[in-house]
């Protein structure tokens, strides 16, 4: 393997194919933070080029973590379809990603070869993609899933209703639910990150959200976004409603040990929810992710956070999730400093994710040290849209008042919706109109109006 090149009249050598994919990433202030990004923008370059030559072979044969050390390594590797990976094995990661950028290679051409690859080719090619080139090929990748109702099928673009409150006050709560869910929200999931995640307290809500939309007959997935033990215990403890399991999942063995969760954990969680939750199934696991998360807990083993982030996704395709969301600004100016790297951010996992073959959505968010504002996040919002993101993120104004950060809103929905000539799952578009919220797609002077549900 040549980890060398002669680029701008000056030699570049590399001493490993970990540096050649941490150098050949985009920008971002992780990887500054890890002490392992291209010094200059003429070093990138020349990692591109030399990552362009190396076969994907050779990013098999050199898995982020060693196979015999670590468990999301082995659930990659193992899951790999031989015969597949046999024909494509010795091509290069620049002869790939032109084949994915070929306009006559198709969706099933590329479904089928996904599952001869491994996390580091995924990340590899994403490394040498124009933001343009990541939306290309995303766009050519639908990945539907099915819960109670099926989420990213053509024509569809849905949201995840998030009503968090400072207290977990029912009321608050419910208030935000309502005026979602009016707003045309909610399709994909209505989901709340709780303040208290004892098990009683997540059972007291999941009964409350399953009370509500059987009420209403709304189609659509509920979830509280607690840890995995907790929601199995709530389950077994309180017989609670769960039409899938959520958890956050990492890259690693490391990283996934910082999140207290195993394999195992995510496996009783969803045999449990598949038979004893409230879901048709059969893909019952929702998965949260994001670049840096791996870093933050010392668990990337000096690789790059694209990398990383590109494993985590490996790892989580085992599960047959209904949701995977990157959160693509949550962490800080640490990992994505400004506007333009969580722009990247965003492209890159919901491509990455794509080809590995999950549901991918996004929550396009920044923190409020990120250097980045509203418009940069709405621009984020609809080049995802375009990329064809299953759903995004939705919250009361843009502004989530409990884990204190931006996001897009309940508002932003319907307008990219509009944008893009989109519709929300059939079942649920069905709903709305019912409902009088809606009519041929676009909002009645309804939308917004949660008195609605308290009509009886």
């Amino acid at each position: 393997m040549k980890l060398k090149t002669k680029l701008f009249g000056h030699n570049y050598e590399f001493k490993s194919l970990c540096e050649v994919m941490a150098k050949a990433n985009e920008e971002k202030s992780g990887d500054k933070l890890a002490g392992i990004a291209a010094d200059s923008a003429e070093e990138r370059v020349a990692a591109k080029v030399v990552l362009s030559h190396v076969t994907l072979e050779d990013l098999r044969n050199t898995p982020a973590v060693p196979y015999e050390e670590d468990e999301v390594t082995r659930i990659i590797q193992d899951g790999v379809n031989e015969t597949i990976y046999k024909e494509i094995k010795n091509q290069t990661v620049g002869e790939f990603r032109e084949w994915l950028l070929d306009g006559t290679t198709t969706e099933a051409m590329i479904r089928r070869t996904s599952k001869g690859l491994t996390a580091e080719m995924i990340a590899a090619t994403a490394k040498l993609m124009s933001n343009l080139d990541l939306i290309y090929a995303g766009k050519k990748m639908p990945v539907p899933a099915t819960c109670n109702t099926t989420i990213g099928l053509p024509g569809t673009f849905a949201s995840r209703l998030q009503p968090n409150h400072t207290t977990d006050d029912p009321k608050g709560i419910m208030a935000s639910v309502m005026e979602g869910f009016s707003y045309g929200c909610g399709d994909a999931v209505l989901g709340l990150n709780p303040v208290d995640d004892s098990v009683e307290s997540v059972a007291r809500v999941l009964k409350e959200f399953d009370e509500f939309k059987n009420k209403w007959e709304i189609p659509t997935q509920i979830s509280v976004l607690a840890h995995v033990t907790t929601q199995i215990e709530a389950i077994k403890k309180f017989d609670a409603p769960i039409d899938m399991i959520f958890q956050s999942i990492s890259g690693s063995q490391k990283g996934n040990e910082a999140f207290g969760v195993t394999p195992q954990m995510l496996e009783d969680g969803r045999d449990i929810v598949l038979r004893r939750g409230t879901c048709t199934g059969p893909n019952v696991m929702y998965f949260e992710t994001g670049q840096g998360a791996e870093l933050s807990a010392e668990a990337h083993n000096g690789w790059d956070q694209v990398t990383m982030e590109a494993r985590t996704y490996g790892f989580g395709k085992k599960y047959a999730p209904f949701m995977v969301n990157t959160v693509v600004g949550f962490i800080g100016p640490e990992y994505l400093f400004d506007g333009k790297q969580v722009t990247r951010a965003g492209l890159e996992d919901l491509f990455m994710g794509k080809l590995t073959g999950l549901p991918m959505g996004c929550d396009a968010c920044y923190t409020n040290h990120i250097k980045t504002d509203q418009n940069d996040i709405e621009n984020l919002a609809t080049l995802l849209v375009a990329q064809g993101c299953n759903f995004l993120i939705s919250v009361p104004q843009g502004d989530d008042c409990m884990l204190m950060y931006q996001a897009t809103g309940y508002h932003d929905m319907p307008a990219l919706r509009e944008v893009f000539g989109l519709r929300p799952i059939a079942e649920f578009d069905c709903w709305l109109e019912k409902m009088g919220f809606s009519e041929n797609g676009k909002l009645t002077p309804l939308a917004g109006d949660a008195s609605v549900f308290l009509s009886k």
